[in-house]
């Protein structure tokens, strides 16, 4: 009970006005950080803070949709449009999206829901077209924690029937910011040169999206996320309140604790959500542009009006950032089933 309303006093005092219509964009089954933002997500929905317009997987298996579907019908938003990449990276299963296929003891869906193959769900680019054609201008915030597949794709889309302009114009028109957890900015174990993941797995797309993307685009590095790590103790004690908790469960297939696993996407999602609450501070406007090894590379613009940005965040801000995190994670669903 007491933890109930530091949850709900939290999601108050972070409360505003209209929701933020949210795109997700995910490599589901990678990391387990994917599924904390995608929790988060969902908490934000039942107080009133987000409305999450869909979510799109860059990972090309389609367990990871089906996983995505069942998370979502667990947190209670069991109708949140669904779209997949088709020929893209990351085929392998994954650790944890096998739980879209888990059964009780008698033989019932541990996680109950009805996309049971990615196969059977939209293409991300022309369901992303859809929903953006449907929103008023300059209001919708994207947020990508996997691959550039999906958002590169939608870019050099043509007009369809959703919309009449290209993939670019209907961007510029609709979209209001784009954060992304990609690449690095500081120095990772004495590599100033580290070679992010998710840029690596699709660097062409990474490099057509940094260098033609008409909006806002802030950038959470590999060290925001290593350096506001998830407590395991969260995962150990914390998320009883269920039999079957897929944060659990999840969280003990890819690497069991006790250990403190790096939250580089509940970062993105939480500066797209809350950019001016303090939890970050940002670099001067600049322009970053992904190297053919898939280093990332920024440079600050000359007149103060370049388009990219990247988090920086103290060791204060930090400690901030992992209670916020772990507060939204760890929030129980609407209907505990």
């Amino acid at each position: 009970m007491i933890k109930q309303i530091l949850i709900t006093l939290l999601a108050a005092s972070l409360a505003q006005a209209a929701p933020v219509k949210l795109i997700f964009d995910t490599d589901m089954g990678n990391d387990v950080d994917d599924l904390m933002a995608l929790g988060m997500i969902h908490s934000l929905q039942k107080c009133g803070t987000v409305e999450l317009l869909a979510v799109t997987i860059t990972k090309d298996h389609p367990q990871a949709a089906a996983f995505a579907d069942a998370v979502n019908t667990f947190y209670g938003y069991p109708n949140v449009p669904i779209g997949v990449v088709k020929n893209g990276a990351a085929r392998k299963a994954g650790k944890f999206n096998l739980l879209a296929d888990a059964k009780n003891e008698d033989g019932s869906p541990r996680y109950p829901h009805d996309l049971k193959s990615g196969n059977d769900a939209p293409e991300a680019t022309g369901l992303i077209r859809k929903l953006l054609a449907a929103q008023p201008d300059n209001s919708v915030t994207l947020v990508q924690v996997g691959f550039f597949t999906n958002f590169r794709r939608l870019l050099e889309s043509q007009p369809d029937e959703h919309s009449p302009l290209n993939g670019r114009d209907l961007i510029a028109k609709k979209v209001k910011l784009l954060s992304i957890m990609a690449g690095a900015f500081q120095t990772v174990n004495w590599d100033t040169r580290h070679l992010e993941y998710n840029v690596v797995q699709d660097i062409p797309a990474a490099q057509a999206l940094a260098k033609n993307w008409p909006t806002p685009l802030v950038w959470s590095g590999f060290e925001i996320g290593v350096a506001a790590a998830f407590p395991h103790e969260v995962i150990e004690h914390d998320l009883d309140y269920v039999k079957h908790h897929p944060l659990k469960e999840a969280y003990y297939l890819f690497e069991p604790p006790p250990h403190d696993r790096p939250v580089w996407d509940p970062t993105a999602l939480l500066y797209a959500v809350y950019p001016d609450r303090g939890y970050f501070d940002l670099s001067p406007p600049g322009t970053v542009t992904v190297e053919n090894n898939g280093a990332t590379w920024y440079r600050p613009s000359n007149d103060g009006k370049g388009l990219h940005r990247y988090l920086v965040m103290s060791a204060a801000q930090a400690a901030r950032v992992r209670e916020a995190i772990v507060q939204l994670s760890e929030a129980p669903p609407a209907k505990i089933r």
